[in-house]
């Protein structure tokens, strides 16, 4: 049966206590909303509409293309908020699949197991829990049709027994769900139209309601903090267990963090505090960490990054990086490179077999092949106004605690100085030294102990 999907994202979230809408918070990388969006496509709706409310501009910024929105104002509940949609797709006869945007664990196949119904008026998803507190518990009769939802307050001693619940996820035929919204009132606490009325109200009037059971991981919504780490931690398991059956070495996932749209191909290995995210792709055989953040970065295949931070780089093939390296955006390590410890570039590239032992910070730079960068050295790029590049010819040789003033071109096979400050092109082959003569004073030592002595005596 053709359908449309109601997507639930007008609450406020008040437990998240945050400014931002509960349903862009992020799980393993995307905001929860995502999720739910993709489980529903999944399904080929022939409309998606999103109903949204509190921070509903930001909402509908953060919606693929295709997905309508329409705005619940005021929130008067679940059943409204139907209410709502309908009113905004208009007359028609398909089903209707209700879905909240706070459930991110939600998988793709249960939602179509729900989508797709039967004849019944309604089908609502169940799960069984442990401990089913606070929920609506599924009361079934003896054909297995689902009799009634009783809110716990309203349960009884053996309602309350009952560990299937109902979890805020549906499909109705639309006619039976207008006539219901219709039918049921807001006499409630909150003075709101719920969907559990629409149940009751279909089974009071001889309507057949069914219920798919799904696991209970699954269903989870998430209503603060606590949640969304929890739901994260699932979401990133799921995700490691999906790369590790595909081929990726991982030493501890319970300290591995690998977002959704990260790409890792077959051979790669992950040490333990590995945090890969945003659009990253590792390739065959790279080896990343221990204690490593990579974001929007590629790693080509044989290159060895540890106890670093990578944003926004590229790190060609049996490249080494760290340990405690930082490489900022527009970075780029070709073929046999090296950025070694505490060293930072920005901006910069740095040619095949070329190396950056330590001890450096390069912005905005170019380092031609075989280029050897001494310790300490640093581009002094920024005049206080504008940014300036600092060019390093192949076979250059940078002399230890160097200072390249931008800009300036250092030529092939150049070599400067230990302890120089570099303000002029240097030419090819050529050495430049920039610092005065060193002098010799006999006797200082003793000179300077007497007078630390007079000084003592006098106090």
């Amino acid at each position: 049966m053709a359908h449309i999907a109601v997507v639930l994202a007008a609450g406020k979230g008040t437990r998240m206590r945050s400014a931002l809408p509960k349903v862009l918070h992020e799980v393993a990388g995307r905001p929860m909303l995502a999720w739910v969006l993709d489980a529903v496509a999944a399904t080929g709706p022939q409309r998606t509409i999103v109903v949204v409310g509190h921070g509903g501009d930001q909402v509908m910024a953060s919606l693929p293309p295709g997905v309508e929105a329409c705005v619940q104002e005021p929130q008067g509940g679940t059943g409204h908020a139907v209410e709502v949609a309908l009113a905004h797709v208009g007359d028609g006869d398909e089903d209707v699949v209700v879905v909240p945007g706070d459930v991110p664990l939600l998988r793709e196949d249960t939602l179509a197991a729900l989508a797709q119904g039967g004849e019944a008026a309604a089908t609502i998803l169940t799960a069984v829990l442990g401990d089913p507190t606070g929920y609506g518990r599924v009361v079934r009769g003896e054909d297995g049709q689902v009799k009634a939802v009783v809110e716990q307050t309203d349960a009884d001693a053996e309602t309350l027994a009952i560990a299937e619940v109902n979890v805020g996820m549906y499909r109705f035929r639309r006619a039976d769900l207008a006539e219901a919204l219709a039918g049921i009132g807001v006499d409630n606490a909150q003075g709101e139209k719920y969907l559990t009325d629409v149940v009751g109200w279909l089974v009071a009037h001889d309507r057949p309601v069914e219920a798919v059971e799904a696991d209970p991981v699954e269903t989870m919504g998430v209503n603060d903090h606590v949640g969304l780490a929890r739901a994260g931690r699932v979401r990133r398991r799921w995700i490691l267990e999906r790369w590790m059956g595909d081929g990726v070495a991982v030493d501890d996932p319970e300290t591995t963090y690998v977002d959704a749209g990260v790409t890792l191909a077959p051979g790669v290995r992950l040490h333990p505090g590995v945090h890969l995210k945003g659009d990253t792709r590792v390739e065959a055989g790279a080896e990343i960490g221990p204690d490593s953040y990579l974001e929007d970065t590629v790693v080509e295949s044989g290159a060895k990054i540890w106890y670093s931070v990578v944003r926004g780089a590229r790190v060609g093939p049996d490249v080494q990086v760290g340990p405690y390296a930082s490489l900022r955006p527009g970075t780029v390590l070709a073929r046999g490179a090296k950025a070694g410890t505490f060293v930072e570039m920005k901006n910069t590239t740095v040619a095949e077999g070329a190396k950056v032992p330590h001890l450096s910070y390069l912005g905005d730079a170019a380092v031609g092949e075989r280029a050897n960068v001494g310790a300490g050295t640093i581009t002094c790029n920024y005049d206080g106004y504008d940014k300036y590049r600092t060019e390093i010819g192949a076979d250059a040789f940078i002399g230890s605690d160097t200072m390249l003033v931008a800009p300036v071109t250092i030529g092939e096979a150049a070599v400067t100085g230990a302890g120089s400050v570099i303000t002029r092109d240097v030419a090819p082959g050529a050495l430049a030294v920039e610092r005065s003569p060193q002098r010799e004073i006999p006797g200082y030592a003793a000179r300077r102990a007497a007078r630390k002595a007079t000084h003592e005596a006098e106090d």
